[in-house]
């Protein structure tokens, strides 16, 4: 059988076909990706992006249209270099396709060399021996081998020979790659796609076979000693506006830091970066247009879990459980931001907005901020990429009462029961402090080695023993926010109210007690704690507070004398938390015995 032409429906099911490839080849990928950074998660960032193929892609009435949607659901799913590249090559392909064109060998020879500058082009600074390095051989090959054959089968499977030849040659051509012995992860992501786009062609199947080495080894991942820090975050946001010039972005975005791919077309543009400074990063290219998706990777933290990771269980939380910084890297903790709107733009809960900048114009907004859960997806890329690593995963989030943070983090581990990780989600009916409190014990066992379902016995036994009593300086801010009626702040305002806040044993906020002075307030909160301490005692606590302190030096000292030893940890807490409780908020988080 010869194949003389693709036609509509074979162009979108070789697509699916090399998608299911490279999602199969996740954890192979991450296991060699050594560049640009030695972060293990190239594998996690394709299959994202393919995944987002296979299910937002369609097959339409044209080829145009079809290509169209899947560029479409490409840029909407990419992530990290690799990603972007690839989804700016589709758009490539797409540019050079003429509706209704019929794709015989000539004219898909001239659509793969037309893609393959498209690609080039994305990349701040190219560097063979990586993806780009496989694009253009392939078109290369493709273009020499059509004078031979007119035969798609034919072409292909010989092409692969060549593709295959010229994948191992990248081993060579970087020093990183030849000291870490192994081949480009993005290289190697795209030799699997046209794998199962060729097999699609021989065979007609596109559902991908089970691979043995999709559960690859620890032990086998590439190890790299030295790691450049330089930057350490990889960030990313997906733009949507009307004439997007991706070149005047490229030049914006350049100053920020290394790494930069800009890719996609007048309507929809995605931007990747290695900086410091995202915060930085979102600003500029809110300028631009609308930011529909942006991500924030920690590479330090992913490198760590790659490479030099001191568990065996993963624990994830939420930017809501307020935890010193230095305990968070130290112990290798996965914080996912929740989402911050102040003005039209969205920020990540500590990452690109962090509570002292946040306290400097809080009072200045005309429209007061909101907040929103993570988006699912992020967390279905996580736990994909955490999976490559940890066979067990521990998730303790904000009180669901509170937030549909725990609904979303839930949905995203049900997507992963059919698979070999374990992964708990707990919901902690607390926030802040309180929930600080929970993962740091939780922490403490994974240290000691101890199996998950114990640690999930005793985390959720320890809740019912978690309190934290908040003491607000004024009602303003959670009038602004919507927490309370604006009949009660006014009430409020007229009798002094210094309410105490709490969370009842369902994890809903409730006002725990009133006071009409911050001194009567204190006084209130420092009953119930002496109470606590005389009829069980307190195992550990923590005091935080929202730009305020003085009263936490007095807190920590009272609470010092009182329960016998000082604090586990003071800190400032949560934007999100403190867009609520206000500026000048203190609060004591306690587990007792």
């Amino acid at each position: 059988m010869s194949i003389l032409v693709l036609n509509n429906e074979k162009l979108y099911y070789s697509f699916l076909s090399g998608a299911n490839e490279v999602i199969a080849q996740k954890n192979n990928l991450n296991a060699i990706n050594v560049f640009p950074v030695p972060d293990g998660d190239t594998g996690s960032n394709l299959a994202s992006m393919m995944q987002t193929i296979l299910d937002k892609s369609s097959l339409t009435d044209n080829y145009n249209d079809t290509l169209m949607s899947i560029s479409d659901a490409a840029l909407i799913g990419a992530r990290g270099n690799s990603g972007i590249i690839f989804a700016q090559y589709i758009n490539g392909l797409l540019e050079a396709l003429e509706e209704n064109e019929t794709i015989d060998i000539e004219f898909f020879s001239k659509s793969l060399t037309a893609a393959v500058p498209y690609a080039y082009n994305a990349i701040n600074n190219p560097v063979e021996g990586t993806m780009i390095t496989l694009m253009r051989e392939f078109a290369e090959i493709i273009a020499v081998i059509k004078l031979k054959t007119k035969d798609f089968i034919a072409l292909l499977t010989e092409a692969q020979e060549h593709l295959k030849l010229a994948l191992s040659k990248t081993t060579k051509t970087l020093k990183v790659l030849a000291d870490a012995n192994v081949v480009d992860a993005g290289a190697k992501g795209f030799y699997h796609f046209i794998e199962g786009f060729i097999n699609y062609i021989k065979t007609g199947k596109y559902t991908a076979q089970e691979k043995s080495d999709a559960d690859i080894a620890i032990s086998h991942m590439a190890h790299v000693e030295d790691h450049d820090e330089t930057h350490r975050y990889c960030t990313e946001a997906l733009i949507s506006g009307n004439n997007l010039d991706r070149e005047v972005i490229r030049k914006a975005m350049s100053k920020y830091g290394d790494s930069l791919v800009v890719a996609g077309n007048a309507r929809k543009t995605r931007v990747h970066i290695h900086t410091n400074s995202p915060q930085h990063v979102f600003y500029d290219l809110s300028k631009f247009g609308f930011i529909q998706e942006q991500k924030v990777d920690d590479m330090k933290k992913q490198y760590e879990t790659a490479h030099n990771r001191k568990y065996s269980i993963a624990l994830v939380t939420d930017s809501i459980a307020d935890l010193p910084q230095k305990f968070v890297d130290n112990e290798q903790i996965h914080v996912v931001p929740i989402n911050l709107m102040i003005e039209d733009s969205n920020y990540y809960d500590k990452l690109t907005i962090t509570s002292d900048r946040f306290y400097a114009f809080m009072d200045k907004l005309e429209k007061y901020p909101t907040s929103a859960q993570p988006n699912q997806r992020a967390v279905e890329n996580l736990y994909s990429y955490l999976s490559t690593y940890y066979n067990e995963i521990l998730t303790i989030n904000v009180s669901a009462k509170m937030s549909g943070t725990y609904s979303v983090f839930e949905k995203a581990a049900e997507k992963f029961k059919d698979t070999d990780v374990k992964i708990t989600v707990i919901n902690s009916k607390q926030n802040s402090g309180a929930q600080g409190l929970l993962v740091m014990r939780a922490q403490e066992m994974i240290k000691d080695n101890q199996p998950l379902d114990v640690i999930t016995k005793e985390i959720e036994s320890l809740i019912e023993k978690t309190k934290i009593l908040v003491s607000v300086q004024t009602l303003k801010y959670m009038v602004r926010s919507g927490r309370v009626k604006k009949t009660v702040g006014i009430v409020g305002k007229i009798t002094n109210l210094k309410p105490v806040i709490s969370i009842d044993k369902e994890g809903e906020g409730i006002i725990f007690d009133k006071a009409f002075s911050i001194k009567g307030s204190t006084r209130k909160i420092t009953k119930h704690v002496r109470q606590i301490v005389e009829e069980k005692g307190i195992e550990r606590y923590a005091i935080v507070h929202a730009n305020a302190p003085k009263r936490v030096e007095a807190y920590e000292k009272l609470f010092t004398d009182l329960i016998g030893k000082k604090p586990d940890y003071t800190m400032d807490i949560s934007t999100v938390v403190a867009m609520s409780a206000g500026i000048g908020t203190v609060a004591i988080a306690y587990i007792s015995k």
